[in-house]
């Protein structure tokens, strides 16, 4: 014959279970809504974007000497602008590009927009060309805003 098993189950034992699966329940549900994407997000991070990511190029010339210039941007900021085909003939034809340059790139990733650069005296002329070549690479990334559907 079969043994008779009797099984005790404890009130306390069955309300803690109960409280310990609805708070595992609670957290699971807390969790899914944490990381859940949300579609206000995605619209207001592309809402910001400025220019797309990555290299851009443009050139310039200063007297009979061709400069090639690399913009790298984010979706929002300028990481870096240089010369890319510096040559010795231009460092001493035109001593000041590298200094102007700098000058230049430094309000650039200070967020400074193009139009409200200040130009040094001693430089003017040769900070002038290379922000409009900056200009001309940035105009290349910059992201143009689609029209919203009526």
């Amino acid at each position: 014959m079969a043994k008779t098993k009797i099984v005790v189950v404890h009130l306390k034992e069955i309300i803690y279970t109960v409280i310990f699966a609805a708070l595992g329940i609670l957290l699971i549900l807390l969790l899914i809504y944490m990381f859940w994407p949300d579609k206000s997000d995605e619209v207001l991070s592309n809402e910001n974007e400025i220019y797309r990511a990555g290299v851009w190029t443009s050139s310039t010339t200063l007297g009979d000497m061709t400069i090639n210039l690399e913009v790298v941007v984010d979706k929002d900021h300028i990481n870096s602008v240089k010369i890319t085909n510096i040559d010795e003939t231009i460092t001493t034809m035109i001593p000041l590009i590298e200094p102007s340059l700098e000058a230049v790139a430094m309000q650039l990733y200070d967020d400074v927009p193009l139009s409200e650069i200040k130009y040094q005296e001693d430089s003017k002329y040769t900070q002038q060309h290379l922000v409009d070549a900056i200009a001309v690479a940035l105009n290349k990334a910059t992201i143009t805003p689609t029209p919203a559907p009526q």
